[in-house]
């Protein structure tokens, strides 16, 4: 029940995403040639009005194909014939709709939490690390090594991506800022690595519906720049390459995320789920807008380029690009799956 949960859930997203598309694309009064959910032969479609909707047999992505959209047309509702704005719209709006629907599972999740964690330190356990290198009660976490906190996610993140062995961080006393820098914090050994151990608690935040729409907005913000700090940190060589996943990493993950909430219950293992595909969705959104051929961003950087010249590039030589940019993607994608399958066995 949890796969097909888990298989669903990704489903929606990769529909979410499309339909982003599909609608913007139906407003902007652009021929819509085929909707589909899923990769590969058919299955089942249908053909309504102009539009043939399908679900195909891979269950790892999807496309809504428009008239015009890789060439040129003679359609006046063709893709290409539409204003610059009108595409604009109509290609960024997929990934909107992701980061929208991270909103929708956040809210979610946090209706059902009976109060909402700040980033207040409201208690110390005995011996505390945090309270020794001068901490103290009340104080407000600002930053960890620089990187800025709003929330407790945004705090988790940086706690557990840090160096347990030397921490800087900026607190909030008193309206004025505090600077703890080199704290050496407690770890505990988990299969052989130092994980850091949180020695204190912090306030909790009541529960009504303006912090529930609050922390649902902040969460997915906070997820958001969780994506973009990773992805800097693989690129400047702070974090590792391997930490990549691909769909049988993203596979484990969940599996894993849903056994650990089994022990509590099936609904938490639901929730444990619901909490990685908001991670999932804001990642997709995010991905699709970098400025690499085959993705919606590489799509947005020749439209402002054909916004800013008044004329298109060459249609023909965009096609070329976006296919040696989605070649490279697969190839790309089958290197991450050979790693994800490695580390899984290892």
């Amino acid at each position: 029940m949890l796969i097909v949960i888990a298989v669903l859930l990704f489903c929606l997203i990769v529909f979410i995403h499309e339909m982003g598309h599909f609608i913007t694309a139906k407003l902007c009064g652009i021929q819509v040639n085929e909707f589909a959910l899923g990769m590969g032969p058919r299955l089942f479609h249908f053909k309504k009005g102009e539009t043939t909707y399908s679900l195909r047999l891979l269950p790892i992505g999807g496309f809504c194909a428009m008239e015009g959209e890789n060439g040129d047309s003679e359609n006046p509702r063709a893709f290409g014939n539409k204003p610059v704005w009108k595409r604009l719209i109509v290609v960024s709006a997929g990934a909107i709709m992701n980061l929208l629907l991270g909103f929708v599972f956040m809210i979610i999740l946090m209706v059902q939490q009976p109060v909402f964690a700040s980033t207040t330190i409201a208690y110390f356990y005995d011996g505390a690390a945090t309270q020794q290198a001068g901490m103290q009660l009340g104080d407000t976490f600002y930053s960890v090594n620089g990187y800025r906190i709003y929330t407790d996610r945004d705090l988790s993140f940086a706690l557990s991506t840090a160096d347990p062995a030397s921490v800087d961080f900026v607190l909030l006393r008193d309206g004025e800022k505090v600077v703890l820098d080199d704290v050496a914090l407690q770890t505990r050994d988990a299969d052989g690595t130092p994980v850091t151990v949180v020695d204190f608690k912090v306030d909790s935040i009541p529960k009504n519906v303006g912090t529930v729409l609050w922390q649902s907005a902040a969460g997915t913000i906070s997820n958001i720049r969780m994506v973009w700090s990773s992805l800097f940190g693989i690129l400047t060589g702070q974090i590792s390459p391997s930490s990549l996943a691909g769909p049988v990493g993203t596979a484990s993950v969940i599996s894993q995320a849903a056994s650990q909430g089994l022990s509590q219950g099936f609904g938490e293992a639901v929730n444990n789920i619901l909490l990685v595909m908001v991670i999932i969705t804001v990642n997709l959104g995010i991905v699709n807008l970098f400025p690499l051929p085959a993705l919606d961003g590489g799509r947005l950087v020749f439209l402002i380029i054909e916004g800013i010249r008044r004329k298109p590039i060459n249609r023909k030589y965009e096609g070329w690009i976006h296919a040696g940019g989605f070649v490279l993607l697969m190839g790309f994608m089958v290197l991450i799956s050979i790693n994800d399958i490695v580390r899984i066995f290892s």
